[in-house]
């Protein structure tokens, strides 16, 4: 009898063993599943990801070949390519439950912007098009993101973005359909600790992207002299 339960503890304890080795081999695979499922989840867009890496030795995550694509609503046409997000976080900072990173590096390779047969568009029916008020809006995703992640944002030292290629897709009329080139390589943008230290970066993106936005605006806007494209 001692024999035999020694035997099934020798026989567990290996299992225990290849079980560890299999999820140390494993372990970014499986983390690349669970991130592709919770932004399913999240926001209804399957998701795929080519390389997820997460630093052992040093405070990195590297994500490659990002794709997300937009519901059914919207044809399940592409919505997002991103060939790589690479992250380095400070962990003094996250023992003290605060997330500062010292460097992201964010390269969007093309964004689809849809208007779907009912004449309903992408980023304004997914909630992605800039409040009125972007104060308030700030305040509250960074209320958001502590109540989500228990961690409070102090800031990014080195914001590293390229930005490629702009689409707009009417499902309806595809005569309407543009294609605009950003090529926007490595700009960097230093101490970013809220929306309003990217006004720059914004306004960089609007004039390489030309007249390209103009698509969304409201044909009746410029009687008013506005324009709907955010608000």
């Amino acid at each position: 009898m001692i024999k035999w339960v020694f035997k099934w503890i020798v026989r567990l304890f290996l299992l225990a063993v290849v079980l560890i080795v299999i999820l140390v081999l494993c372990f970014n695979s499986i983390l690349r599943v669970l991130i592709e499922h919770n932004i399913r989840r999240q926001t209804g867009m399957d998701a795929e990801i080519g390389r997820f890496q997460l630093g052992i030795a040093e405070p990195t995550i590297t994500i490659q070949d990002m794709k997300i694509y937009n519901p059914p609503s919207f044809g399940g046409t592409p919505f997002l390519e991103i060939p790589e997000i690479h992250v380095e976080y400070d962990r003094s900072a996250l023992a003290r439950r605060e997330l500062h990173l010292t460097l992201l590096r964010f390269n969007l390779g093309e964004l689809d912007i849809v208007k779907n047969a009912q004449g309903q568009t992408n980023i304004f029916s997914l909630g992605l098009a800039l409040p009125k008020n972007t104060r308030d809006n700030a305040n509250h995703e960074r209320d958001e993101f502590k109540r989500q992640t228990h961690l409070e944002f102090t800031g990014i030292d080195a914001l590293n973005v390229s930005v490629g290629t702009l689409k707009f897709i009417d499902l309806k009329d595809q005569r309407r359909n543009r294609t605009q080139k950003v090529g926007l390589e490595n700009q960097v943008v230093p101490n970013v600790k809220s929306p309003a230290d990217l006004a720059g970066l914004a306004v960089l993106i609007a004039l390489r992207s030309g007249d390209f936005f103009t698509v969304l605006e409201d044909p009746g806007a410029h009687k008013s002299g506005t324009s709907n494209l955010f608000w």
